[in-house]
């Protein structure tokens, strides 16, 4: 057996190899490094002689990677950048208590946000980091410490802890609620009579769209050959919000998400709580493997859970 082969390939090694790779060059990427070009290649060298094969072709302006240097840059590009990554929270924190969590742009947007002072003033000292994207994290993620997601059940992983369920209602903002009342707009008293309105509605092939869109509301109405006076299609739910509380148009919005705006008469539902259609999806708190237990840690937990109450309560699932 070579026992050479089975050592861990040196760290140094591998940032050069991603330089390299990345600029397509070995000039250019001892120049980023802060290296001699020398000193680059004897690292590059010393690498595929560790892995046995050649990781990049030379060619006199530029260096193309073979098929083992391909795998090899797949494997270690996110992971140099988790490091990087842990590296600045490091740096940053010096000593600093924080929370990272994870969740989709318009729940940080519509629910999370607009929450936190008040975990803010009850806790000044800790740091809430929050990354706001679509993208689905491992659950060994070691940025994170909490993922807030909207699944289904059977989709929850082990020790997920289920916030509040998924409602959504038509909506209108109170300036179009006022032209209706003054008759500058069409009637909106049922909802055959959003053949006249403009509907607002997700341009979204995620899974959830099948029964948090337009179309099977009407569908669960009788309505579905319904063609309303025109559509707004946009890409985040509270892009829908926005476009309603414009005035421009009938949104069928997330309830859980709203709540509030509905109780302060920015957003208005035109057929009341039966045009509510409850939905299979809910909102859950996963925790991450790789989080480590802390007070603060468990302090945002507490909080995250006392509001997920009012929630339920707001939306009829509790009280």
């Amino acid at each position: 057996m070579n026992l050479g082969r089975q050592r861990p390939l040196v760290l140094d090694h591998l940032r050069s190899f991603e330089a390299v790779a990345r600029r397509a060059g070995f000039g250019a990427a001892a120049e980023e490094l802060h290296v001699t070009q020398s000193a680059v290649s004897r690292q590059i060298k010393s690498l595929e002689d560790e892995l046995g094969a050649p990781l990049f072709t030379r060619g006199t302006r530029r260096v193309e990677l073979t098929q083992a240097g391909q795998l090899l840059l797949r494997a270690i590009t996110p992971a140099l950048g988790r490091i990087d990554s842990a590296v600045r929270q490091i740096r940053q924190l010096r000593g600093r208590a924080q929370v990272s969590l994870s969740t989709f742009p318009s729940f940080a947007s519509l629910w999370l946000l607009p929450r936190l002072p008040t975990f803010e003033k009850g806790q000044p000292a800790i740091d809430i980091r929050i990354s706001a994207t679509d993208r689905l994290l491992e659950l060994d993620d070691p940025d994170h410490d909490l993922v807030l997601r909207q699944i289904r059940p059977e989709d929850a992983p082990p020790g997920a802890i289920r916030l509040f369920g998924e409602v959504c209602t038509p909506v209108i903002g109170a300036s179009l609620a006022d032209a209706i009342a003054r008759g500058a707009a069409p009637p909106l008293k049922s909802p055959k009579d959003l053949v006249d309105c403009t509907l607002i509605e997700m341009d979204d092939d995620r899974a959830s769209s099948d029964v948090l869109g337009w179309p099977f509301w009407l569908q669960q109405r009788g309505l579905s050959q319904l063609e309303p006076r025109r559509w707004i299609s946009v890409n985040f739910t509270h892009q829908q919000v926005q476009t309603a509380l414009a005035g421009q148009g009938v949104a069928l919005a997330r309830l859980p998400l709203i709540h509030e705006a509905l109780e302060r008469g920015d957003l208005i539902e035109p057929f009341g709580r039966e045009g509510r259609m409850t939905s299979p999806w809910a909102y859950w708190q996963i925790s991450l493997n790789s989080a480590r237990p802390r007070p603060e840690l468990e302090s945002f937990v507490a909080w995250l859970h006392e509001a997920a109450h009012e929630t339920r309560v707001a939306i009829g699932e509790e009280g």
